[in-house]
């Protein structure tokens, strides 16, 4: 087995894909925001700074979906007593 791979991970706690799909949250609202920022500039610096944040928080969309995909394969299917 390849060390540091997909085999050698643990399931994320329900606390850990919490704070994940919080940070989902998090970034669809920068994005949001973002997006009304760019559409109301009046000034093109202003503009293109918000649409380089638009792609950094897609960016960081894509890697915290990435990191719930490896991990799902690796979850319980049943509930897990405490």
């Amino acid at each position: 087995m390849e060390k540091g791979g997909i085999a050698s991970m643990k399931a994320l706690t329900s606390k850990e894909l919490e704070y994940m799909v919080d940070s989902l949250s998090n970034e669809d609202l920068l994005i949001k925001q973002n997006a009304v920022l760019s559409a109301s500039a009046g000034n093109a610096a202003l503009k293109q700074a918000s649409m380089q944040m638009i792609q950094t928080h897609q960016q960081h969309t894509q890697m915290l979906l990435q990191a719930i995909a490896q991990h799902q394969q690796l979850a319980p299917t049943q509930p897990q007593s405490h």
